[in-house]
Order: structure tokens, then sequence, then C-alpha cells
């Protein structure tokens, strides 16, 4: 496709999407960890990541393991086992069992509730806040009254209605899975995202507000869950002088050397979240005369702005297709759409990426149950108003896109940045 931008020089570095931010501090504390030889899943620099971690999340305990995804995995361990008691060997703990889960989110929220068994049914978006839609929520416990869990998503680090979610969740005896992997540092009326779920996750990803490369925590107010998690994710050792083992175990705890970067990290946590913060009053404020809407920010929330994105105007969409694998637009004056301002941004060597694929139009999930406000969903790659009910989540992804949002970006380039931007509505 040709671009309305024409030629523009390219930036000599990279602008990424969201990149790690180094200060120094990082690289002492994993020399500590070399100094002391405490290099595996044993150490100071560990112990002092689930202290801080817990009391930045404002929960009692946490539990330091390799990633995000393997927290997630055991809080749906937990949650089955709490729900439906402990399986046989072999069989997961949510085995044939339904789970209401967040639809606009990437696979690794989805994917541990399949790890042990269950069967994702996902909830479709309020499109005022970009988060599960508690009305489809609602409408979704009509249909399948029977489900005991919710896995729920704080998308881009804009938190809304969790409390709205927990109470529903109440009111039908299910428990509460919090995703907050990008929402480190946020806060809804007060209180921290992380610390709304019976269990809950957070993320030290490459990409995240702060990282350590990899690296999660799970969150919880229970002593004997944070116990437990430290034994099943040490490969379920039982205290014996041999290796004992009685039931099903995982190799998820954290290394204390990645311990040390995330313990620097946390050092810089506020201050990667009010960069991050400038970086979005920057597009809202240079954009806020074009046909877009950026993030919504929910009243009482305080976001931690990993990610600033925008949805186009429906009346300023050009037309655009996607596959699974490619997309083509048409060029039409006045209007553009995601696949033409991402090519822009590309074409001067910074970086943007689509909004999260809603989970119900991925291959995998297809054949999975979508629930919006009116009934179910039936999927589409493209469509997003099928059998009248409204697809909102196809569509935030048909017309929004995820801006470069790097807190090392210059405000020079921000600026050529959002000129690029303004170029396509021209």
């Amino acid at each position: 496709m040709i671009l309305k931008v024409g030629s523009n020089k390219p930036f000599e570095k990279k602008v990424y999407l969201a990149s790690p931010t180094m200060h120094g501090e990082e690289i002492e504390f994993v020399k500590e960890a070399y100094e002391t030889n405490w290099m595996s899943t044993i150490g100071a620099n560990i112990n002092e990541v689930e202290k801080i971690a817990a009391q930045k999340a404002q929960t009692k305990y946490a539990v330091a393991l390799c990633n995000c995804t393997s927290a997630l995995h055991l809080c749906c361990k937990f949650a089955g086992e709490k729900l439906y008691g402990r399986p046989k060997v072999g069989e997961g703990s949510l085995a044939g069992k339904k789970v209401f889960c967040s639809d606009m989110t990437f696979d690794a929220t989805v994917n541990p509730v399949v790890y042990e068994g269950g069967e994702p049914v996902f909830i479709d978006t309020d499109e005022t806040t970009w988060n599960m839609d508690p009305i489809a929520l609602k409408k979704a416990f009509e249909i399948y009254p029977d489900v005991r869990l919710v896995v729920y998503v704080e998308l881009y680090g804009f938190p809304s209605n969790v409390k709205e979610i927990k109470k529903i969740c109440e009111e039908h005896g299910a428990l509460l899975i919090e995703d907050a992997a990008e929402a480190m540092g946020a806060t809804v009326e007060g209180q921290a995202c992380g610390s709304f779920g019976d269990y809950s996750a957070i993320s030290y990803n490459g990409n995240k507000i702060i990282t350590g490369s990899s690296g999660g925590c799970l969150l919880t107010n229970d002593l004997e869950v944070a116990n437990k998690a430290r034994k099943w994710s040490t490969q379920a050792r039982e205290d014996a002088p041999w290796y004992q083992h009685e039931e099903i175990g995982y190799n998820y705890r954290m290394s204390n050397v990645i311990a040390g970067v995330i313990r620097g990290q946390y050092l810089h946590l506020e201050e990667h979240i009010k960069q991050k913060q400038r970086i979005y009053e920057l597009y809202q404020e240079s954009l806020k005369d074009l046909p877009i809407k950026m993030n919504p920010i929910t009243k009482g929330t305080i976001p931690n702005y990993w990610l600033s994105a925008l949805i186009i105007n429906e009346e300023a969409m050009c037309r655009q297709v996607r596959d699974d694998s490619k997309a083509l637009y048409i060029p039409e004056r006045g209007k553009t759409c995601p696949t033409e301002i991402l090519n822009a941004i590309a074409s001067i060597n910074a970086e943007g990426r689509p909004i999260w694929k809603p989970m119900h139009m991925q291959p995998m999930y297809r054949k999975n149950d979508c629930i919006g406000r009116s009934g179910t969903i039936r999927c589409s790659t493209n469509a997003y108003i099928l059998s009248g009910v409204k697809d909102i989540g196809a569509d935030i992804f048909n017309r929004g896109c995820c801006l470069p949002s790097d807190n090392k970006m210059t405000q020079a380039q921000q600026y050529r940045i959002i000129e690029i931007i303004r170029r396509c509505f021209d």
C-alpha cells in the first residue's frame, strides 16, 4: 500500500512500543547474588521482591515465580481445587468446567485455564472502559448459572470496573482471578490492582512497567495459599530427607539473579508511571481534534499508563480487511485505519501494534462461546455485528492500535510520531 505520509527519514535508533528501562541499581543486586553465590531459586533478592511486591499490591503475601503465566496457572489450580476438590493425577483441577474469561487480552490469560482442563467462555468488552463488560458477565451467569470462576484482566494498565465484577462474582458464589500483569501500580478508588482477586498475578516481562526480563508474582492474603504455591512451584517436594512427591509439581520458581533486576526496578516504579503518563497526555492533547479516542480513564481510577492506544471513530475509518495473517486497506482522503497508521509509524522506525485480537476470534478458541450484553456472539474474522449481537471486542480490534509508549522516547520523537499519525487523516 502507498502511504499518505510520503517519504520520511527514519529514526536512527528504533523507538519501541515498550522496552526495558534500566537504571544501575539492578546490576548491583545481581552482583550481590553472584558474590554471595545465591544464583538459584533461593536468596535475599527473592525475599525482598516478595516483600516489596506484596506491599505495593496491598496484599499480605507474594510468591515470586518464573513468569506471570505460571502465576496464573497456579491461580487456576488453587481455584479449581477450592471449588471442586483435588483432582486425580493426570487430570486438571478445572476438568470439564466452564470458566468466564476476559475476551480482549493476550492468550497467556486464558491458556492456564486450559492447562487445568477448563473450557473458557469469553465475556465481551465494555466499549466505555475496554475491560470486561459487567452487563455481559451478568448475561453469562444467566446462560451458565453453574460457573464458579471468573478470570479478569485490566487492559493496558487502565483499570475500571473490577469492584463491580467482584460483586457479581460474590452474588453467584464465584471466585475471581485478577490478571494484573499490565496494571502494576494502578489503583481503583485507592486500592491497588492485584489486590481484588481471590488469587491474582503480576508480570515483570521485558515490556512491562518494570521488568526482570521475565518473572511474575502470585498475590494472596492467605498464608496457606502462599506456602502451597511455593511448594507447587518447586516440584511439590515433601518435607522428607529424600525426594518425596505426593502430588504434581512444577519448576516455576524465580531465579535470585532475575529477582535482583526486579528489586532494582521497583525503586523506579513510580518514576516509570509518571513517564508513561506524560506520553499518554501528550498523545491525548496533540490528537484531540482528530476523530479518535484514547484509552478510557474510568472515574475513581489511576492508571499506570503502560500502553497508550487509540481507536478511530467509525465515520473516519477507511476500508480495511484482515485475515489471520495479513491486512489490506484502501486509502481514502480524510480517513484512515489501524493498518495505515501502523505502517506509517513503522516507516520511520517506530513500533506500534494492533490492539489485542479478542480471544474468541483466535483460531484455537473460535468454537468457544463469547457472551455479549444480549446473548452469544458468533465468531467471524472481520465482522463485528453478527446475529443481532454487537461484538464490541472485535469492533475495538478493528478500529484500534497501540502507539509507541517507550518511556525512553524523547518528546521530539513523540511529536514526530504524532505528526505521522495526523497525516494519515489528510
